[in-house]
């Protein structure tokens, strides 16, 4: 079956996702695999919202927000974002997907705004409630369009922790130990966090290059071994347009 670059990061985040756990996520890409998930290898993932819905069962349309009465449907509580944000300062938030305007080597993120805080050229959405996630959450994944002014040395602004200037700085900053950014998902491929806590490359989709990766960020990502994300499956094509039948996030 033919697949589009931005499915197949729909379908390689939706396979991060573990039974029995707990996973924030906001809306477009990222409930979109969590849904896929949930649905195709995942029964018992429990997803919450950000404005307070919590462990909805599969809605019949995609929540367009997170206030979207979608995301209460037939759930088993509709509460409130604080009540949301008192369960991630508890530890109960196994995964929390983000998206991202910018990220630097150490998983930092801005969604703030693009050039001078004060004069930016494009002012963007801001945090709601990322920083929260990425600050609490175990594991962080970060879903986004990658490319040399997204994958960037240094942030035009930093609106979401990852592991700040490197190892001990988290910590330093009064976060969790054993949280932080765990995965970071793109239209060209997986990645994780090395020992020295800087972004690498683990595997890379059917059709793509190692110089297409390269010339697509702005600091060097191709260390060590680099492996191959397996193509999507029939079932998982299958339910990923049931999910998103108008192509409102994959297209048309």
């Amino acid at each position: 079956m033919e697949y589009s670059r931005t499915e197949m990061m729909v379908i390689a985040a939706s396979r991060l996702l573990r039974d029995g756990k707990i996973v924030l996520t906001g809306t477009g890409m990222p409930v979109l695999a969590t849904l896929l998930a949930k649905t195709v290898r995942a029964p018992n993932l429990s997803i919450i919202f950000e404005a307070g819905g919590i462990a909805p069962m599969r809605p019949p349309t995609l929540p367009l927000s997170v206030g979207d009465s979608m995301t209460t449907y037939k759930a088993v509580m509709a509460a409130s974002m604080d009540h949301v944000m008192s369960l991630a300062q508890a530890g109960y938030a196994d995964y929390a997907f983000l998206g991202a305007a910018q990220i630097d080597p150490y998983g930092n993120l801005n969604t703030t705004v693009i050039g001078p805080y004060e004069r930016p050229k494009i002012r963007l959405p801001g945090s709601g409630g990322a920083n929260d996630f990425g600050s609490l959450s175990w594991r962080t994944i970060v879903l986004m369009k990658q490319g040399k002014n997204r994958f960037v040395k240094k942030l035009d602004f930093l609106t979401t922790p990852g592991y700040l200037d490197g190892k001990g700085a988290r910590e330093k900053a009064g976060l969790p130990r054993g949280t932080g950014p765990w995965r970071v998902v793109t239209q060209l491929g997986v990645y994780g966090f090395g020992r020295d806590l800087r972004l690498r490359l683990l595997r890379i989709y059917s059709g793509v290059t190692l110089e297409e990766v390269r010339n697509s960020s702005g600091f060097e990502v191709v260390r060590g071994k680099v492996g191959r994300e397996p193509e999507p499956t029939p079932k998982e094509l299958k339910t990923l347009r049931e999910l998103d039948p108008h192509g409102i996030i994959i297209g048309k």
